[in-house]
């Protein structure tokens, strides 16, 4: 017998937001102290305090600003996003999955965009 999960909502969130919502989950667990904070958890909240490096408002605020460029999906500017390119190898492979190529004028905008949020 195979049970199968209805997937309901999708929605992309930056490791800024996510350390924020993770940190409300943490806050929740450690409030009820007979309920264990399970290894998942504990090596996710590990993981978003590590690499966050905006806060939760920048991020989406940099998102939206990516998002507006013509060749920029969101999914892509969430990645540009929580990884925060400095040169244009960096920036590039962020967007190597892709079926096109950004020209050099267009990989600078984008790192002078990433650039105000650094």
């Amino acid at each position: 017998m195979t049970i199968f999960k209805e997937k309901l909502d999708e929605e992309y969130l930056t490791t800024s937001e996510v350390k924020e919502l993770l940190a409300e989950v943490e806050a929740e667990r450690a409030a009820d102290e007979e309920r264990e904070m399970r290894y998942e958890l504990a090596r996710a909240i590990e993981h978003v305090n590590r690499f966050a490096h905006l806060d939760p408002e920048e991020s989406r605020e940099l998102v939206e600003e990516l998002a507006e460029l013509e060749k920029v999906d969101n999914p892509t500017a969430i990645k540009v996003a929580d990884l925060l390119p400095q040169s244009r190898d960096e920036l590039r492979a962020v967007f190597a999955q892709q079926r096109y190529a950004l020209s050099g004028d267009e990989l600078d905008e984008i790192l002078n965009i990433v650039a105000k949020y650094v």
